[in-house]
């Protein structure tokens, strides 16, 4: 993931090979960014890369300033934009753009030194072709899908998505049951945590293993996904359903080519995958059930409920509180749960470009994160 000089993330997809382009920034090899630490911040020159030292931390001299005799104008700054543009075409550096700004200021002097270090990130991030590389870690994933699309991932914040892995207590071996529609968010975020040891069986809707798009994005290890993430199907996961299955062998008196035994064999294997799976489902005894789906959530729990150990934890996500508060009265009259509880997380963002020892909030934040209703099974 590449975050751009205006804090906008990026998602690239590459194999070390081809080049990579950033637009109006210009394009590099992408062979340039194999083997390179993640934080590093870099600039594009002549279309290679050049790793951009960090900034040093000054020491904040205090000052009588409180920007109260700043009056904003169009006056104030003395360089026009057709200006700019000539120093742009003439090929000057950004940074000596800023420079001239900053000189040619009315104001400047009157700001406070945390006005001033605003002002200056503001026209880095304006003027400034920088961009750093991000760890594609599950915060990370999350909170780029929550600000590029959150409706495709049902509202789950990175705060909501974290409430969720504490209250399932899920951790390296145990075994999960998931109801994920939210583009493998959830068997991502539990692939992450289990770290190869466990099991997550996921019900869904399609008969195939479905594609989770998100956890694509996770730069899994084989063995992290095979040897853990299995998947069945709401028909298939039901004890009374019996799954029609194509045939494994010739039919009689018929000679098979050897297309078509490659292609039973690979049924034989499917089916023998498919009964292994719904047999583990039907013994039971999973540590969890987690819930993110466009399903009425009661029925969702009702159906995966009896292969839920004791003591084993409920946990649903949804956008809307109404179809919680009805999944909670129905749990509350049923005596197999236990305190089910409705919780909405609140999330409050800091600045990460400050002054040294200094800090301050975020003025604007996002409305919510949706709802969390957790019980546990008796």
């Amino acid at each position: 993931m590449i975050k751009m000089p205006s804090g906008e993330c990026r998602s690239i997809k590459f194999d070390g090979v081809g080049t990579i382009s950033l637009g109006k920034f210009g394009s590099f090899p992408a062979a340039e960014l194999v083997g390179q630490l993640y934080g590093l911040r870099y600039d594009i020159a002549e279309k290679t890369l050049k790793v951009i030292a960090p900034p040093s931390i000054e020491d904040v001299e205090d000052t009588d300033a409180t920007n109260e005799l700043i009056r904003d104008s169009s006056s104030i700054q003395e360089v026009t934009y057709q200006e700019i543009e000539q120093l742009k075409s003439a090929g000057v550096l950004p940074e000596e753009i800023i420079n001239k700004q900053i000189e040619s200021h009315a104001s400047f002097a009157l700001k406070t030194e945390y006005s001033k270090d605003k002002y200056k990130k503001r026209k880095q991030a304006k003027f400034l072709k920088h961009f750093s590389t991000i760890e594609p870690t599950i915060h990370n994933v999350c909170d780029y899908w929550f600000k590029k699309d959150q409706s495709r991932i049902r509202d789950i914040r990175p705060d909501a998505l974290s409430q969720m892995m504490t209250l399932a207590n899920v951790h390296p071996g145990g075994r999960y049951l998931v109801a994920d529609d939210v583009s493998g968010l959830l068997i991502a975020c539990m692939l992450e945590r289990l770290g190869g040891e466990g099991r997550v069986m996921n019900i869904c809707d399609v008969e195939s293993p479905p594609v989770y798009h998100i956890v694509s994005y996770m730069n899994f290890e084989p063995q992290m996904v095979d040897n853990v993430l299995v998947s069945l199907n709401w028909a298939t996961a039901d004890e009374m359903h019996e799954p029609i299955l194509a045939a494994t062998e010739p039919m009689d008196g018929q000679k098979s080519s050897d297309g078509q035994r490659i292609r039973m064999q690979k049924r034989k294997l499917a089916e023998s995958a498919l009964f292994e799976t719904r047999e583990e489902l039907f013994r039971g005894n999973f540590d969890g059930i987690l819930i993110a789906s466009q399903y009425e959530p009661y029925s969702v729990t009702e159906r995966l409920i009896p292969y839920l150990a004791g003591s084993g934890s409920i946990v649903i996500h949804s956008p809307y509180i109404q179809v919680l508060t009805e999944a909670q009265s129905k749990m509350r009259a049923d005596p197999k749960y236990l305190a089910p509880s409705i919780a909405q997380p609140w999330l409050r963002q800091y600045q990460a470009c400050i002054l040294p020892g200094r800090t301050h909030p975020m003025m604007n934040t996002s409305g919510s994160g949706g709802f969390l209703l957790s019980a546990t099974r008796m």
